[in-house]
């Protein structure tokens, strides 16, 4: 299958310019730091500019961070690491950034090329090239180029790091932007090919052609030769529905041209456009569908009754697009769940469908092949622990895919595999980046408040003493389906595992680990069992005597950031140091900045009062108080985030101070959006700051703490 929608919900670059974003709504009645959500205002900014100083001096101090900022940009860029490649056309195209190309070039080699230890590489566009010459702060975005000969593609570069994108045509053949062509302004969204002289376009038209989240509710054709002006509406959704965007897709010699009316985060209407008219497809609005050649795949969000049987939640279902159509429900099952498995992932080659299925959060491979109207299905052969992938090299034409495999000791590979086969050629090899002998990894669960054991991964000492005195390091997730799932990060193992500490990844309600019953398990109202889940593995740490309060630090970003957030303000007594990274924080203002009301499926509307009242016990702008004794928090964002509104953090910090609070540091990283750096650069400093904090709270102070 051929797709050229590559925009996931959490990252959709659709709406309305920064600038234009990020201006405050106007209550300030009962928020004495609202001027903070200004974002670009002289006030806000010589707030930031005065926090970042005092905390870059207070923690460049630390004797840790140098060393730690120097060995995070050799991991960074270093010539070692896996290009990672997509095959358009006739090559295989790789995005790298390094030293010497901080914004990072888009280039490309051959097959037979790339399996050598040092390939040649053809640099197609040179980013830190086009900035200067534009004199702007370009950081990719991708490009996306037409089928089937891939000579035009549409490159999307954001100013800064953010969301929003312009938009060009650029002629892959020549090399040259294309004159007149297809290029749209600074705004979230973009286009995408119907064919080679047809886009489907979304972006920011004027008044009235935003949704309240921000994101174009308008859907265009737009044909080339005619200005923007001219192109026809061919959908316009709702203002308060979430988003509207419009994609091409090609599957196995068949294409569909789609539309996706998203009225929430988690349920969505789906077209095909066909002849110029809108062909709704009979589809629940929380499932997803795909094509693959004239089969329709659907993955179930909640429980599909047919005239045979009840199909499950997070079941995957193919069943021919005639007979869909015809009101058939005649579904082959090719996913359902039990209690320890869950659907993370499935991609095409030209006959099979390759599932990646985690059991008990650990990955496997099942492929699924159809050919002459049955599906038949085998398991494939790999690792029994970590995580695997895989990721279709060429699904117009071949069976090959690319085939990963890592856990947390072990660095990532990269090998060629066929479908039907267990045979497998090794590509590359990422080398180790950090000393992982005498390491061993586990896996525990805690009893959460309500019973339901919680599982939870530690990378820790062979011979860890068990007399709470190790330094602990905590990271979540906990929410919009997300799966935490062993990975090999040198970041960690270099920082944090190398020095003698240990690292726990907590696998939350709210996540993805379990399918749709973990993540339901904790929407809007039973939000409280995602933070009882956390706290129950923080307890569990301490009560196997790994560690203790004073050990224990906490990391977190986005909705991690919120979660940090609620772990600051409601069990302040279990850390010692929190790291809080571009964090949701007031969730009563949530949903009236930037993105947030796109978010109101997974927390609620606080404009509710009924909703608000659940809201309001776990929002942490609101629950922090001048009385408690809060542990060392360190808050980090991007002026440049123009998803998860900087002003959350700021007003956090600020107010904390305000209250007298004097273990409160503040970073905003002017550029780098929700990534919160734009370059490696920028990276490495800030890993390098969080890092240095943890180690000083944790392992120093700690250690002082229990000597006294």
């Amino acid at each position: 299958m051929r797709t050229t929608l590559a925009i996931s919900l959490l990252a959709l670059g659709i709406g309305q310019a920064f600038a234009q974003a990020s201006e405050p709504a106007r209550d300030t009645a009962e928020d004495a730091f609202q001027w903070l959500e200004e974002v670009n205002g002289e006030k806000p900014m010589d707030w930031v500019k005065g926090q970042n100083a005092s905390t870059r001096k207070t923690l460049e101090n630390l004797s840790t961070f140098k060393s730690i900022r120097q060995d995070m940009l050799s991991i960074l860029d270093a010539k070692d690491r896996i290009p990672g490649i997509t095959k358009i056309g006739n090559y295989y195209y790789n995005f790298w950034t390094d030293s010497e190309h901080r914004r990072g070039i888009w280039r490309r080699t051959t097959l037979a090329e790339y399996r050598k230890a040092d390939p040649k590489w053809d640099t197609i566009i040179d980013v830190d090239a086009l900035g200067q010459a534009d004199k702007q702060s370009y950081v990719w975005h991708g490009a996306n180029c037409v089928y089937p000969n891939y000579d035009r593609c549409l490159v999307s570069l954001s100013v800064g790091g953010g969301d929003a994108v312009i938009v060009r045509e650029f002629d892959l053949k020549n090399r040259t932007w294309v004159k007149n062509g297809f290029e749209l302004p600074l705004a979230k969204g973009g286009m995408d090919w119907i064919n080679r002289d047809t886009v489907f376009v979304q972006t920011d038209f004027g008044d009235g052609s935003m949704t309240t989240s921000s994101y174009p509710r308008i859907v265009k054709l737009w044909k080339r030769g005619t200005p923007l002006s001219s192109a026809k509406t061919v959908i316009a959704a709702e203002k308060d529905d979430m988003s509207a965007n419009g994609f091409g897709v090609d599957t196995n010699g068949v294409h569909y041209d789609r539309i996706n009316v998203q009225h929430s985060f988690y349920e969505s209407d789906e077209y095909l456009f066909e002849n110029n008219k809108l062909v709704k497809l009979n589809k629940p609005k929380d499932a997803t569908i795909s094509f693959f050649g004239h089969q329709l795949l659907m993955k179930l969000e909640s429980p599909l009754v047919t005239s045979s049987k009840t199909w499950p939640a997070g079941s995957l279902l193919a069943i021919d697009l005639k007979d869909f159509r015809a009101g058939n429900d005649n579904f082959v099952a090719l996913f359902t769940p039990s209690d320890t498995t869950s659907l993370e992932h499935y991609t095409f080659t030209r006959h099979y469908v390759i599932l990646d299925v985690l059991d008990k959060v650990k990955g496997r491979l099942i492929e699924w092949k159809f050919d002459q109207g049955k599906w038949t299905n085998r398991q494939v052969d790999a690792p029994a622990f970590g995580s695997v992938s895989a990721s279709a090299v060429d699904p117009d034409h071949s069976d090959d895919y690319f085939f990963s495999h890592t856990d947390f000791l072990t660095p990532s590979n990269l090998a060629l595999a066929s479908a039907g086969s267990d045979k497998r050629e090794l590509l590359k090899q990422s080398p180790e980046r950090f000393n992982a002998s005498g390491l061993e990894i586990a896996q525990y669960e805690a009893k959460s408040k309500d019973g339901t054991l919680v599982p939870y991964f530690i990378v820790k000492p062979r011979d860890l003493k068990l007399d709470g005195n190790n330094p602990t390091l905590l990271y979540g997730y906990g929410g919009f389906k997300v799966s935490m799932t062993p990975g090999y990060n040198a970041g960690i193992g270099k920082a944090w595992l190398e020095r003698g500490g240990v690292y726990v990844l907590a696998n939350i309600r709210g996540g993805g680990e379990f399918g749709p019953r973990w993540h339901e398990g904790a929407l809007k109202e039973k939000r409280q069992r995602a933070y009882d889940d956390f706290i129950a593995i923080g307890e569990d740490l301490i009560a196997r005597k790994i560690t203790s309060p004073r050990h224990l630090g906490i990391q977190g970003g986005s909705n991690g950031g919120l979660l940090m957030g609620v772990m600051l303000t409601q069990r302040p007594d279990l850390w010692n140091a929190v790291v809080c990274q571009v964090p949701l924080l007031d969730m009563k203002r949530y949903n009236k900045l930037l993105a947030g009301a796109s978010w109101m499926g997974e927390y609620g509307n606080p404009d509710i009062p009924a909703e608000w009242e659940y809201i309001s016990r776990f929002s942490p702008y609101q629950n922090v108080k001048a009385e408690v004794k809060y542990p060392n928090v360190l808050f980090t964002t991007s002026t440049r985030d123009d998803r998860v509104h900087p002003g959350h953090a700021r007003k956090m910090a600020a107010k904390m101070m305000d209250q007298g609070h004097p273990n409160v540091l503040y970073y905003e990283n002017i550029e780098g959006g929700h990534a919160g750096a734009a370059d490696s650069g920028q990276r490495a400093d800030k890993v390098a700051m969080e890092y240095a904090f943890l180690w000083d709270k944790l392992a120093r102070e700690g250690a002082e703490g229990a000597a006294k």
